[in-house]
């Protein structure tokens, strides 16, 4: 696809994104972790005003001078930020003004591309819009994870879009796959785009292990609980069990039981009964982990995962994690929930963040996190890969976050 066109439509699909969506709902922020829809929409236009439009545009002007810190997310090299937890308090500007700022910079961008430029400007020109249409489709993700989290605070349970009803497959139960292991070699391949941390490829020795065909279901997770998963501290780590306490936790997050005992799980399609066939989402890497121990297993290598992965076909999802279909092999490794790995988020060996305030991206934040790897059912379309290298905290769970066992 011509870059341009690239550029134009997934600037559209984020605000599509934001189409079901009341001004009120696209100002307000649920916790300090997540952000207002009407901040991703800025914030995303801020990275081309800033990395692209500052160091190439002739005769620069920003669109308003404010924006500059209040849309910087991380980046110090850039300069002052506005605090994260405070974005929700950020009346001003209003929506049609983010959205109006979104239309001068998309101007500006295209403007640019069309423009007589030097070969060497021309090529970083189509490396920062590469990296900063990457970055907005990580945002989109966020958006519509940051979306449900908000949506759910409600008492309402509102909607944000309607289900539509799609014929779901039968049970098919996981099953162990074996792989060999061996010397093999993990990160990214060369082909196409992928971001720093996913490089130097290298090489790396897996023992021989087994991963399970499907996903950990709902089912799967519900006999966890009620066999009193989360009142045995022996299946926990000691963190994880400080954190479950401190928090009286009983459930993942968005599961409640209504008055006649069953189970509901709030969806971005509202409440819901819970389909016990479904992957069970929304847990932290401390629940991934204390299921995996009462279950016999444990959790997969990121190096395990990333071999095991090399030949499956990437999918998109659709706003939830569907059910296992009957086919052989490995399932849902993409499109339905990212996937904990034990591996701390650490850099490859030979690993070098890029200069300036760009190398900010993934480097400074490789301490204390975990990875997470596959897609979601939230990833957009064309953004996954075996190689992606996803990371939260261990208490991290209102992103689309699963559990695959190994052994």
């Amino acid at each position: 696809m011509i870059l341009s066109d690239h550029f134009k439509q997934v600037r559209q699909h984020s605000l599509r994104l934001a189409e079901p969506l009341s001004e009120e709902d696209c100002g307000a922020q649920s916790m300090p972790d997540a952000s207002p829809v009407k901040w991703h929409l800025a914030h995303t236009t801020w990275f081309f005003e800033t990395f692209i439009l500052e160091a190439l545009e002739p005769d620069f002007t920003p669109f308003h001078p404010a924006f500059r810190v209040l849309f910087n997310s991380y980046y110090n090299g850039v300069g002052d930020k506005h605090p994260r937890a405070q974005r929700g308090l950020l009346t001003r500007p209003d929506l049609a003004q983010v959205r109006a700022y979104r239309h001068d910079v998309d101007a500006r961008i295209v403007r640019l591309l069309a423009s007589e430029l030097p070969r060497s400007e021309r090529e970083r020109l189509s490396m920062l819009l590469v990296l900063g249409l990457e970055h907005e489709q990580q945002h989109q993700e966020l958006l519509l994870t940051d979306v449900k989290h908000l949506l759910a605070q409600s008492p309402l349970f509102p909607v944000y879009l309607e289900t539509v009803a799609v014929a779901q497959p039968g049970s098919v139960a996981s099953e162990w796959l074996a792989f060999e292991g061996g010397l093999t070699d993990i990160g990214h391949t060369g082909d196409g785009f992928c971001f720093d941390n996913e490089l130097p490829r290298h090489r790396q020795y897996v023992a021989p292990f087994e991963l399970a065909s499907c996903l950990v279901t709902n089912g799967d997770y519900l006999d966890f609980i009620e066999a009193g998963g989360y009142r045995t501290a022996s299946l926990w780590l000691s963190e994880g069990w400080d954190w479950v306490r401190n928090q009286h936790l009983t459930c993942p997050l968005y599961w409640q039981q209504g008055e006649d005992g069953r189970w509901l799980e709030f969806t971005l399609h509202g409440l819901q009964p819970l389909d016990l066939r479904q992957p069970a989402t929304h847990l932290s890497l401390f629940e991934a982990d204390a299921y995996a121990h009462w279950a016999g297993a444990r959790l997969p290598t990121e190096a395990e995962w990333e071999l095991a992965a090399h030949d499956v076909a990437v999918q998109t999802g659709s706003l939830h994690p569907a059910v296992a279909g009957s086919v052989d092999g490995l399932q849902q490794m993409f499109g339905h929930c990212w996937q904990w790995t034990s591996s701390s988020y650490a850099p490859y060996p030979g690993y070098r963040p890029a200069a300036g305030a760009l190398g900010e991206y993934n480097g400074k934040f490789m301490l204390n996190q975990y990875v997470l790897r596959g897609s979601s059912c939230a990833t957009p379309a064309g953004h996954a890969r075996a190689s992606y290298r996803n990371f939260f905290p261990a208490g991290a769970r209102w992103q689309f976050a699963g559990i695959r066992l190994a052994r």
